[in-house]
């Protein structure tokens, strides 16, 4: 039984991990009879949003606890989690992934990764691994790995100028396709970059945990 990693960045589209995304990907992994490490980590989000309308709260807010909502409770610290655990990584989208495990959404090209993801997405790379990336969840691997990677986030151009700058490689693709970087064993689907619904974005995220899976060895 594979056994695949799954980074979560708390809970909810405007602050941690995209809900639907990160709940359609562990939805096709069970399908597949993986077993899933659920992880984030321990660490404060960087605000909390009212996302009802969407504005900023009075808040404070922990991402491993927040990400424990998704995963039912069963949630592990990342800095706890090694390659060695892992026989791929994937990285479900939403804003948590540009605001918490990276300061992205802030500095752009310039950005800089939380050290544990850092740690942790190198050493799976490292080890030849397969690493899925969806939604915004790209921009932050065109940091960590750059080299020419292929990467998608569907058609924004200024994401897609940021990949580029950052040393990766970006490629146009539509909601319901991936993109495969065969030599890297990275792969990438736009989700909620460019969908309009929950079944657009799963059309993606199907395709994406199926490569995933073929990819173990």
């Amino acid at each position: 039984m594979p056994k695949v990693g799954l980074v979560l960045s708390g809970c909810g589209v405007n602050d941690g991990s995209e809900i639907h995304e990160a709940v359609i990907t562990m939805l096709e992994l069970d399908k597949a009879g993986a077993e899933m490490v659920l992880m984030a980590p321990n660490i404060d989000q960087l605000h909390v949003i009212n996302h009802a309308t969407g504005e900023e709260m009075d808040d404070s807010r922990n991402v491993l606890i927040e990400s424990a909502r998704i995963s039912r409770g069963n949630i592990e610290d990342i800095a706890g989690v090694t390659s060695d655990n892992l026989d791929a990584l994937i990285f479900p989208g939403g804003f948590g992934v540009s605001k918490n495990l990276s300061d992205y959404a802030m500095s752009g090209m310039e950005c800089s990764v939380n050290p544990d993801v850092l740690r942790l997405s190198r050493e799976v790379h490292n080890d030849q691994k397969p690493i899925g990336v969806i939604c915004i969840a790209p921009a932050i691997m065109a940091n960590i790995l750059a080299g020419d990677t292929e990467l998608t986030i569907g058609f924004d151009e200024q994401t897609a100028a940021d990949i580029d700058a950052m040393g990766a490689k970006h490629v146009l693709c539509p909601v319901d396709e991936i993109v495969i970087d065969k030599e890297k064993k990275v792969v990438s689907t736009p989700a909620y970059m460019e969908a309009k619904s929950i079944k657009e974005a799963a059309s993606g995220i199907e395709k994406l945990v199926a490569e995933i899976l073929s990819m173990i060895k």
